[in-house]
């Protein structure tokens, strides 16, 4: 086993942080043709690369997993130092072997696998898409060859997905456990999303593997079709008064992180990344580098949304974090769930409300003052007009409506009782 070298910068996650962010990675030397990299974002979690060179003076970048500057090490999505090198050699002998046509078969692992490092290095990241294929796809059709997946393997794994009952969080190396299974028609369509999403995620990485001419046909998965009817919008917001009440409710820091999320739309990991600099008080804006689209965007804020960040900027430095937490470090992933939690009962808001539904009422509150749909979209980051009107159309203003309430015959119907609203 080859030994770790030792980089007196890059090994650990003090010695990282203590490194300037910038473009250009961090590298350094494994073997002949091979460097490590790291490139150091302004916010967030940093990245591992492997640097292959392919002669003539050029090289190939190829991303490996994301580094454990906040999180720790698991081997696969988050990599150490020393399993980074290890990936990074073992990367460097699959390509020898690929380019020496020492490859066996292209199986559905080998698929995602491509699929994953095309996430890793042209969008956002690839981490969602890997834990759903580690848990779901690669147990269940990993070892299958591409080329002898037929319909009928495809269909049943998607039809035995929507009957399996749902995932709980369990600890690392115990048992996985379950849910008891919902057969309510609610319970039902929530399955079958998740087996349509899970779906999707396959297809693509099949589609991908099948534009690069590693698989002749694309014709056994192109059949399967997924469940119709079942990703209806069930969206919920907040009213003005509810977003008080929570508002109130939020302890300390995290009360910053809940404005924000109400007066921009943002999603929780655009906040969690944002630093001072990307407000800008001239402009009344506030930049998202890096979206879930992988598109970054300039969202308008109000004028008393103005004012409340010039307050939270004031006299700190543009490359620090404009929401930390309490103790001053960044708010890393899932930490909103129990502070949202505990406002929301405390608010009196029940069901509890996850910190998504801030972003959606951002949204509904523009679409029932007649924003229109297209900024809307711009506002929110959609791709498209069309994903912000499936959602949000049926709030906004509109002719049928009015001209409906306008003309409608009075009955004489009204309450039998006084009945006051409880606030």
């Amino acid at each position: 086993m080859p030994r770790t070298l030792r980089d007196a910068s890059l090994e650990t996650r003090a010695a990282r942080g203590r490194l300037k962010a910038r473009g250009k990675p961090y590298y350094r030397a494994l073997e002949p043709g091979l460097h490590l990299g790291y490139r150091k974002p302004l916010a967030g979690a940093g990245k591992w690369l492997a640097r292959h060179y392919t002669g003539n003076q050029a090289y190939e970048l190829e991303t490996l997993a994301i580094a454990d500057d906040f999180s720790d090490a698991d081997g696969i999505a988050v990599l150490n130092y020393r399993q980074a090198q290890a990936k990074a050699r073992e990367r460097m002998v699959a390509r020898v072997h690929h380019a020496a046509g020492k490859h066996g078969p292209l199986t559905v692992r080998d698929a995602m696998s491509a699929y994953l490092e095309f996430l890793d290095s042209h969008r956002k990241s690839g981490y969602g898409a890997r834990r759903r294929a580690e848990a779901f796809i690669i147990p269940a059709l990993g070892d299958i060859e591409v080329a002898a997946l037929t319909t009928e393997i495809i269909r049943k794994w998607h039809a035995d997905l929507a009957k399996a009952p749902a995932r709980l969080r369990t600890a690392a190396g115990a048992k996985q456990q379950h849910r008891a299974v919902d057969h309510s028609p609610e319970g039902v369509r929530r399955r079958r999303v998740t087996a349509n999403r899970l779906l999707s995620i396959l297809k693509a990485a099949l589609n991908l593997a099948w534009r690069e001419g590693r698989t002749p046909s694309d014709a056994a998965w192109r059949r399967v079709k997924p469940f119709e009817r079942v990703d209806t919008p069930r969206m919920r917001y907040l009213s003005v008064e509810e977003c008080k009440r929570l508002v109130n409710a939020a302890d300390g820091p995290f009360r910053r992180l809940v404005q924000a999320a109400i007066a921009t739309g943002c999603r929780y990991g655009e906040l969690s990344r944002a630093v001072i600099a990307d407000f800008d008080v001239e402009a009344g804006t506030l930049t998202v580098r890096v979206s879930k689209t992988g598109r970054h965007r300039h969202v308008i804020l109000s004028d008393e949304t103005r004012a409340l960040f010039k307050e939270w900027c004031a006299g700190r430095r543009g490359d620090e974090l404009l929401f930390v937490r309490a103790d001053g470090k960044p708010w890393d992933t899932s930490q909103q769930q129990g502070p949202m939690l505990q406002a929301c009962k405390r608010a009196g808001i029940s069901p509890p409300a996850h910190f998504h539904v801030l972003r959606h009422t951002h949204a509904s509150h523009l679409a029932t003052r007649g924003v229109p749909m297209r900024v809307i979209a711009e506002q929110l980051g959609h791709s498209s007009v069309r994903m912000t009107e499936r959602v949000y159309a049926h709030l906004a203003p509109n002719y049928v409506a009015d001209e409906i309430r306008r003309a409608a015959p009075h009955f004489g119907f009204g309450p039998t009782k006084k009945v006051v609203a409880i606030a």
